[in-house]
């Protein structure tokens, strides 16, 4: 077993230096003597990561032991690494640190005091520092800071490499969650959005069991209402949720009590590949200000000035941010349950329309799968959709079974009476490489139609494929009424068919994961979601999405 870390005793014994808590200005100095990165003309600081998406879940573990053995729903997908093999990477870690400085922010997850979880995270560089310290919630109190004791701790090492031999690891960059110990290894990748998820991960297996911890956005209205926005990247999750006529609650984590919603982080981490300042005037403004980090983003050495519209690194630009930079969001604790749940798609063969209600049992069929579709370039440079499906909009690191997160967002939806959307943000009627996608302005529209009440008030008519409710017509005269059904906008009616019919084969395919793994009352329910015509031969129509 790994002994308790104590900072003071290895920092005087091994440490040349460490940086407690330093504030923003105190990091971009300490960013720009590293020479980690540079400040941009308007003030936010561009630093590159090498690492331009997050690990893949073979490089991802949690620690395999009698308490984690009771705990953690264990399957294939769940990759496991021994308790010697921890303790010997950790003290390897530790080895590579020797005389070397490290930064540490002690700070909080959870914006309501009740639920307030104290972290702390180790890092080697001062960059790394400023992302955490935009990420999450500041200890205002200095007696707190002086008597702090954090629930678990974040070693994040970005220069260290696993040996896959000695250490038990797949590959050189890992992550490795001790939920025993409440620690966790970071090391070998510079992605920032590892912290993000690996807090995530800690911080809603050590919730009470009462909280619901979700990976959305959130957002309020002037009146209290709440609506939450479910999604992987690219579907507008952040975008939808920084609404001019409302107030930001969060970005990315959020949990569920039995009092009402509140926020786990408090930053933003948004993907800024091509912003458009007309669309998203409020994250376009974040990458110009102090305090703000740029992932990837390009920079002139001589001007100082940056190129959002750059993909020569990657199209995974990002700007992380303190949500405070986003006029009118609120840092309040707790607000009211959620009203509206919406569950975001960009699909990429035009299959889905652009909005359809959802029964509680499709919307929790719907969170199971998270699908969308991923792009990938390809030899000729161009982008190819692929079918992505996630458990839970999540990823690996999730310790509970996706079921349980799936019962209890099922028990909430109807405990509170919520009303549920899907909604598609990617292309309608006709797939991605023939047309445009939807226009920002009809999600938003939609968006404003749904939680206003004044979509409900439309006329519906059910998809025959999906048996999810597609409205006929939205209210007022921004969203043209023929985008509504994708099948009224596809060119050639059969060909539409035959993709909708691959979809669902592929949803189905997706869903067999759960068939011995969920409860049988669960199961019998959800099967049912989407099915295809028994007379069907599948095998005639070649089902795959391509």
């Amino acid at each position: 077993m790994v002994e308790k870390l104590d900072l003071e005793y290895f920092g005087r014994k091994h440490l040349r230096r460490i940086y407690r808590n330093l504030p923003t200005s105190v990091l971009y100095e300490e960013i720009i003597n590293n020479r980690e990165g540079q400040v941009a003309h308007l003030g936010a600081i561009v630093v590159r990561t090498g690492d331009y998406s997050e690990l893949p879940p073979e490089n991802k573990f949690f620690v395999r032991d009698p308490e984690s053995e009771k705990k953690i729903f264990w399957s294939d997908e769940k990759n496991e690494i021994s308790e010697n093999h921890f303790n010997t990477l950790f003290h390897r870690m530790l080895a590579y640190m020797h005389n070397k400085e490290v930064y540490v922010q002690d700070c909080l997850v959870g914006s309501e005091k009740e639920y307030e979880m104290p972290i702390r995270i180790v890092t080697e560089t001062a960059w790394h520092s400023l992302f955490v310290r935009n990420m999450f919630f500041q200890v205002q109190d200095l007696k707190k800071l002086e008597n702090f004791t954090p629930a678990f701790t974040v070693i994040h090492i970005p220069g260290f490499r696993a040996i896959p031999e000695l250490d038990g690891t797949n590959a050189s960059s890992f992550v490795i969650i001790n939920l025993t110990q409440k620690l966790a290894l970071v090391g070998g990748s510079n992605y920032a959005g590892e912290l993000r998820q690996v807090v995530f991960t800690l911080s809603s297996y050590l919730m009470p069991e009462s909280v619901f911890c979700m990976r959305c956005s959130a957002n309020v209205g002037k009146d209290g209402d709440v609506a939450i926005f479910m999604g992987r990247e690219d579907t507008g999750k952040s975008t939808l949720a920084v609404d001019p006529e409302r107030s930001l609650i969060g970005d990315h984590a959020h949990a569920w009590s039995e009092k009402g919603l509140f926020n786990l982080e408090w930053g933003g981490y948004a993907k800024i590949m091509k912003i458009d300042k007309q669309k998203q005037p409020f994250i376009y403004e974040c990458t110009r200000k102090f305090g703000s980090i740029l992932e990837n983003v390009s920079i002139d050495m001589d001007t100082r000035r940056v190129d959002l519209n750059d993909n020569s690194l990657t199209d995974n630009t990002r700007c992380i941010f303190p949500i405070s930079h986003i006029p009118r969001s609120r840092r309040e604790g707790l607000f009211d349950h959620p009203q509206n749940l919406f569950l975001l798609t960009c699909d990429a063969y035009g299959v889905l329309p652009p909005i359809a209600r959802l029964t509680p049992e499709q919307a929790v069929y719907a969170f199971l799968s998270a699908y969308t579709s991923k792009f990938t370039r390809i030899e000729t440079g161009e982008f190819e959709p692929q079918v992505m499906f996630s458990v839970a909009f999540g990823d690996t690191m999730i310790a509970l079974p996706a079921y349980a997160y799936a019962k209890r967002l099922m028990e909430n939806i109807i405990k509170y009476n919520i009303k549920c959307w899907l909604m598609n943000t990617g292309w309608c009627g006709e797939p991605s490489f023939k047309s445009e996608r939807i226009k920002m302005a009809y999600t938003r529209a939609l968006v404003k139609a749904a939680i206003s009440g004044e979509l409900a008030k439309m006329e519906f008519e059910t998809d025959p494929v999906f048996q999810f409710e597609i409205p006929k017509k939205a209210p007022g005269d921004v969203v043209p009424e023929e985008i509504l059904n994708p099948r009224k906008c596809a060119e050639d009616a059969g060909e539409y068919e035959l993709r909708a019919i691959r979809l669902v084969a592929e949803f189905m395919k997706n869903f067999e994961q759960y068939q011995h793994i969920v409860p049988e009352e669960m199961r019998s329910m959800l099967s049912q979601i989407i099915t295809l015509d028994d007379n069907l031969d599948l095998e005639d129509f070649g089902l795959s999405i391509g």
